[in-house]
């Protein structure tokens, strides 16, 4: 499957896919402070955000067995619940990425639609959604249905269908190599934006476009 690396063109850009948490929201800090609050319960030491970028990753649970919890004394379930509990308030005043309004308007005023692909469960992506104002851009939110964070690939699948566009006209926006995975096996365009919840140097791995900002963004079209 044909997936674009190094360039993109605005005339075969069709629709724009975008990812949420870290892409779109900066809640970075926000889970770094739950995270910390699931830590402290149990007894471990703190992880800081420059540590955080470099070991967060997908499937979630992975990440979670390297910063020490036992699944074999410890419930996968209660574990993603309670984080989930935490976060909604932490996350509750992380801003929208700096550009991100900007970026959103200039894309709309091109014609071009746009979803959000999510690793987050759907009725926390829409109320995060509402509450940023920014909700009546997207024709199409696809979120888990549940709080495991495991993969976006099977869901990517469902709304490819949906949008009914050729892959090599789609192009995904994200922050973590995960993105990258699956635009490559969904066979549609890349870009990843530093500052997310990966370090730059992960994701200069991946071998697509990584922007230092949002606002560089605008220099591809």
């Amino acid at each position: 499957m044909r997936c674009y690396y190094k360039r993109v063109i605005e005339k075969n850009i069709k629709h724009i896919v975008w990812d949420w948490n870290g892409t779109l929201v900066d809640d970075v800090s926000a889970c770094v402070e739950t995270i910390n609050v699931l830590l402290h319960r149990r007894g471990k030491p703190p992880v800081s955000r420059e540590r955080y970028i470099e070991i967060f990753d997908f499937p979630v649970k992975d990440y979670y067995l390297t910063l020490g919890f036992d699944f074999s004394t410890e419930n996968w379930d209660d574990i993603a619940h309670e984080f989930h509990e935490i976060y909604e308030r932490t996350a509750r005043h992380a801003p929208l990425r700096e550009g991100i309004v900007e970026m959103l308007d200039m894309m709309r005023s091109r014609g071009l639609p746009m979803s959000i692909l999510s690793a987050s469960e759907t009725s926390i992506l829409e109320k995060m959604l509402v509450a940023r104002n920014i909700r009546s851009y997207f024709t199409g939110i696809y979120g888990l249905d549940n709080l495991y964070a495991h993969s976006k690939l099977a869901l990517g699948k469902v709304m490819m269908s949906e949008i009914g566009i050729p892959a090599h006209n789609v192009l995904l926006i994200g922050d973590t190599k995960h993105d990258f995975e699956v635009a490559r096996d969904l066979g549609i365009g890349c870009v990843l934006v530093a500052g997310g919840h990966q370090a730059e140097h992960r994701l200069a791995k991946c071998g697509c476009r990584v922007l230092p900002g949002i606002g560089e963004l605008v220099s591809l079209f």
